[in-house]
């Protein structure tokens, strides 16, 4: 039982951003939660292919007990407790015996029909060669009748959080950066396609599934990134400096990093994450076999907003040379300086900037816009607001394109009329 990850919008603040947005279920699961009936013997991992090395190894993973067997030939697996029914399974030691076939799909059959929750995430991970997030927080006890609802809020705030830690770690695969803002967030999404996002029963415990391909950069900078700012919070608390949160930027640290664990552990007595490495994938390199859960409780939280204060505050700004198409014009009257939106088209990784022209700069950007082409202007963008504001404007020039990008530009033009309407009317 496995859901996708919501999309949600931009919003004007990336700190408290809902995300990532390009999750989606499994090919062979629609979205949403569903009950955990048993899953017809056609929806399941093809025998023929499945390594029983691997399967053995994610039945250990998830807990199952290995019982015995005929040596050298197969094993017999029974689920974690409370018992699931009965189930057994024999699995093939090798691919190399006549009935290997046979007991793998029967073994993957009753998997399919097992009702512990476990049996789900061995199908999945051997559907998909994935590399396996987990997140848990200890949550006190709820009193009286307030269970239900506040098993429903730990669950959101913990799916929430997780989502926020992917995205920092494929912000973090795209580059290295204390405050990423608006910058690289679509790639960022893309890099998250496909992930799958178990449920968070009482908001204590959630599992996502990051595919090898093309997941695994995301899983492996995760892992550095998590280390790294675990060992700059205990040196800040140690020693009050906060120099290792410097260093932990070319690990991968952030400030979405830093709020990502705010978030996780805010309202708990503790939180935590670990990663575990698809069996069928091998370990990544620089990473050990079984890498270390990561932990961090609330005496880290001033740390951790301190951190992510500082990464805000000394990011520096960047020169760019973008070009953009105009999608909104605004000035106060028919005359003078004016602000111009662009959707970005080529020359910063962010979606859309807002800067101020004035009056020669505004009429250049307004007849580009009018005739369908896009504009070209060198700035630096800043990092106040998200990456989202140019300043410093200069060489704010018209760029010629072929016919059929001038059209779609122009059609753009004729569904934001409105907008340029403003510019000419002096809104």
């Amino acid at each position: 039982m496995h859901r996708p990850m919501d999309e949600s919008a931009d919003s004007a603040d990336s700190v408290n951003e809902v995300i990532p947005s390009a999750m989606r279920p499994h090919p062979n699961e629609s979205a949403g939660v569903r009950s955990p009936a048993p899953r017809p013997a056609g929806d399941i991992p093809d025998p023929a292919r499945v390594d029983p090395g691997v399967l053995a190894a994610l039945l250990d993973r998830h807990g199952w007990l290995r019982r015995g067997g005929a040596a050298g030939r197969y094993s017999r697996w029974t689920p974690p407790a409370p018992p699931g029914g009965g189930t057994s399974l024999l699995v093939p030691d090798t691919t190399a015996f006549p009935d290997s076939e046979d007991l793998l799909g029967e073994a993957l059959t009753a998997l399919a029909r097992s009702a512990a929750p476990s049996a789900r995430e061995v199908l999945v991970s051997l559907a998909v060669p994935s590399d396996e997030i987990r997140w848990w927080r200890e949550v006190p006890e709820p009193v009286g009748g307030a269970a239900g609802a506040a098993g429903w809020t730990g669950a959101e705030q913990l799916h929430r959080a997780a989502r926020q830690i992917l995205l920092a770690g494929a912000l973090a695969v795209r580059a290295r950066a204390g405050y990423h803002g608006a910058r690289h967030r679509r790639r960022a999404r893309a890099a998250l396609d496909g992930i799958l996002v178990g449920p968070a029963p009482g908001g204590r415990d959630l599992a996502a599934f990051v595919p090898v391909e093309p997941g695994r950069p995301v899983a492996v900078r995760l892992y550095h990134a998590l280390h790294a700012t675990r060992d700059a919070v205990d040196y800040q608390r140690a020693t009050g400096g906060f120099e290792a949160f410097d260093t932990a930027v070319e690990a991968g640290a952030g400030r979405e990093l830093t709020e990502a664990l705010i978030a996780l552990v805010q309202g708990s007595e503790g939180a935590g994450i670990a990663l575990q490495w698809a069996p069928a994938a091998g370990i990544p390199e620089g990473c050990p076999a079984r890498p270390e859960p990561v932990e961090f409780s609330p005496g880290d939280l001033p740390a951790l907003r301190r951190a992510g204060a500082r990464y805000l505050r000394d990011e520096p700004a960047v020169p760019v040379r973008i070009t953009g198409a105009v999608v909104r014009l605004r000035r106060s009257g028919p005359r003078g300086a004016g602000i111009v939106r662009l959707r970005v088209l080529a020359g910063a990784e962010v979606a859309h900037v807002r800067l101020e022209l004035d009056e020669e700069a505004y009429r250049i950007a307004g007849h580009a816009h009018l005739v369908g082409l896009p504009i070209r202007v060198e700035g630096r963008l800043e990092s106040r607001g998200g990456f989202r504001r140019l300043t410093r404007t200069a060489q704010v020039v018209p760029v010629q394109v072929d016919e059929a990008e001038r059209d779609r530009l122009m059609k753009s033009l004729q569904e934001n009329v409105d907008y340029f309407e403003e510019a000419c009317t002096g809104e």
